[in-house]
């Protein structure tokens, strides 16, 4: 009986927990407030099991985890070309997003779920010109 009440009460915690989870809309932009080809906003604070819906606004855009900026156990994601995409936070960490078209032209995002427990490797990938430069400001808002 004692192991049937403790996965009754993991069940309901679990389900508990999803009934709070959150949504954030990430707009996929043309033209927004930081500028040509961006996300808006570009950096999230959320929790894990939160979502981040990423809204294809304006078309030929889409949202792509960036390689070594992802947390260890978060699958890889592409979304289709000018198609809203549903993130969902599964992990701990900080997440890198990328529009796969228009990278060299900065387009990129940061999400922090919790704690940045991936940060070293995040801080360690290179990214080049017009991303990097984007993505600086990202980093500085990181709360530990």
């Amino acid at each position: 009986m004692f192991p049937k009440l403790i996965a009754a009460s993991l069940a309901a915690l679990l389900l508990a927990s999803a009934a709070y989870a959150e949504n954030f809309d990430v707009l996929m932009l043309n033209k927004g407030a930081e500028g040509a080809m961006v996300f808006e906003p570009a950096f999230v604070k959320a929790a894990v099991g939160d979502t981040v819906t990423f809204i294809s606004t304006d078309k030929g855009h889409n949202a792509e985890g960036i390689k070594g900026m992802l947390p260890e156990s978060v699958e890889e994601f592409k979304s289709a070309m000018g198609k809203d995409y549903v993130l969902t936070l599964t992990a701990e960490g900080l997440y890198g997003v990328k529009c796969t078209p228009h990278l060299s032209m900065g387009m990129v995002a940061l999400i922090q779920a919790g704690a940045p427990v991936n940060k070293d490797a995040v801080m360690a990938v290179e990214l080049k010109g017009k991303a990097k430069t984007r993505f600086e400001p990202l980093l500085a808002q990181i709360a530990e």
